[in-house]
């Protein structure tokens, strides 16, 4: 597949300016990959881009969760080829500040995300270092490859929370990334596994990732319930996969003594949560964040096959659909949207591959 000399992409311009229209595109360079993308999650972040509540560098072509086919690699590539799927591990680091000579690479001052500050994948190619992007197991549809991404980050956000297996969770919030950390709590041996959501559908589906019980945080009860289930002691283990001063102190309010609370969901920069000092001391409780995935992608990609993120329901759009999508996301009409800049068949297998550049 020759390169053209501009692709079908969404872009964003600025709040509430958000089109397809053609973007230049160009060969691989040395150490890098073009590929096609496939399938292409559609994340809260990209709203708040759009909505102009997260910061980018507009204009930027969206889409960080991101599944492609190889189509041509660039010179000194040579663990890649064309026709491999590959997942994208979004993040370009500075490599040189304090924190990125820590190892700590996803604190850098400078990091720039792919969808974000550098274009992304909700386009008909993309050009991208080969180190970042990961081959997928054979057989892997390409919407489940483009689950890696967020899946990476809850990997992570389980590590901060480093739980032990017999223990029982609470989870704030069964949107996709609450539903896997559902299925992950359940590979944990975590039990019983509590979600606490306001959604009849999303509680559902927390059931359906394994959840041992979903109750509506709007009942008065849900909270005297969830604590039952742990004989009243409270939960070792809480897990705030929304993003929200009001949960933050729930979340206090129903951890154990010594328990972990995990803020996983972002939040509004502006929120402030009201909690007391003496409760952390006195019930010798620990809050911990988790912020996008550093060195869990290879994990994630390991761990796809294992969890059943196929129970998740998807819907595809293509990207000229784009405000559909979107709006699809925001109102939760699908376990998970996608965009599919080459169809909605092509994403979903791994057979197919694009036959030609939009």
């Amino acid at each position: 597949m020759p390169p053209t000399d501009t692709v079908l992409a969404v872009r964003c311009h600025g709040p509430g300016d958000v089109r397809a229209e053609r973007v230049p595109t160009r060969p691989a360079g040395p150490g890098e990959v073009a590929i096609a993308p496939l399938a292409v999650g559609v994340c809260g972040t990209d709203s708040h881009i759009v909505g102009g509540s997260f910061p980018a560098a507009l204009p930027v072509v969206l889409g960080h969760e991101v599944c492609g086919r190889v189509i041509e690699v660039g010179p000194g590539v040579d663990r890649l080829a064309p026709g491999d799927l590959v997942t994208v591990e979004p993040h370009d680091y500075c490599t040189t500040c304090v924190y990125c000579r820590l190892g700590q690479e996803h604190l850098c001052d400078t990091k720039r995300g792919y969808g974000v500050r550098l274009d992304g994948g909700m386009t008909g190619r993309m050009v991208l270092p080969a180190r970042i992007a990961y081959r997928l197991p054979p057989g892997t549809p390409p919407w489940i490859g483009a689950l890696t991404e967020p899946l990476a980050c809850c990997v992570h956000g389980m590590d901060q929370l480093d739980p032990r297996s017999g223990l029982p969770v609470l989870i704030y919030g069964a949107g996709p990334a609450g539903a896997m950390m559902v299925a992950l709590a359940r590979s944990r041996g975590l039990a019983p596994i509590v979600v606490l959501d306001p959604r009849a559908d999303r509680r559902e589906l927390a059931l359906r990732m394994g959840a041992d019980v979903a109750l509506d945080p709007g009942d008065p009860e849900s909270a005297a319930a969830a604590r039952a289930r742990t004989d009243g002691f409270g939960f070792p283990y809480v897990v705030d996969a929304v993003g929200s001063a009001r949960i933050l102190e729930s979340a206090v309010e129903l951890a154990s003594r010594g328990g972990r609370v995990l803020v996983f969901g972002v939040a509004r920069p502006e929120d402030e949560a009201r909690i007391r000092p003496n409760e952390i001391f006195a019930r010798e409780l620990t809050i911990v964040g988790a912020v996008i995935n550093p060195y869990t992608h290879h994990r994630a990609v390991g761990l796809l096959p294992t969890l059943g993120l196929d129970r998740l329901r998807p819907a595809f759009f293509g990207v000229d659909e784009v405000t559909r999508a979107l709006r699809a996301q925001s109102g939760g009409e699908a376990d998970k949207v996608f965009v599919a800049p080459y169809g909605e068949e092509a994403a979903r297998s791994a057979e197919d591959s694009p036959r030609a550049e939009r």
